[in-house]
């Protein structure tokens, strides 16, 4: 059960390193040079690659789940100067639900939202 969980952005504190771990796992098992999985990373975890991210699990998504993206999606925040609104909004939904399932010990759910959210996660894609 996704109850009795910290706020929106905290969450979103949380999953954001979780799905840059992910990501970074996934490119270090496929292997490579540091500076290529950098480039590779970073193209991964930026806001539109994660709002995107979100757009593939959605459907996936319980109602619970939903309910936790909606709120977050929804809280109030202020993006970088330089960040798409409506893809940092839906970043941050992404990542609240990540924290989320994470606390919440949903560790399976949260690896299988994960391998769906990142796909096909190559250092050269």
């Amino acid at each position: 059960m996704l109850r009795d969980l910290p706020g929106s952005l905290q969450l979103a504190y949380l999953g954001d390193t979780l799905y840059d771990l992910y990501v970074r796992e996934r490119l270090v098992r496929e292997g490579g040079r540091v500076d290529d999985l950098h480039r590779a990373a970073v193209r991964y975890v930026r806001a539109s690659a994660q709002s995107a991210a979100l757009e593939r699990i959605e459907p996936m998504l319980t109602e619970e789940e939903a309910g936790v993206v909606r709120r977050a999606r929804n809280a109030r925040q202020t993006p970088p100067r330089n960040a798409d609104i409506h893809d940092y909004h839906r970043a941050t939904a992404l990542e609240a639900l990540l924290g989320a399932l994470y606390l919440s010990g949903e560790t399976e759910r949260l690896r299988e939202l994960m391998e769906v959210a990142i796909g096909n996660c190559e250092i050269h894609g």
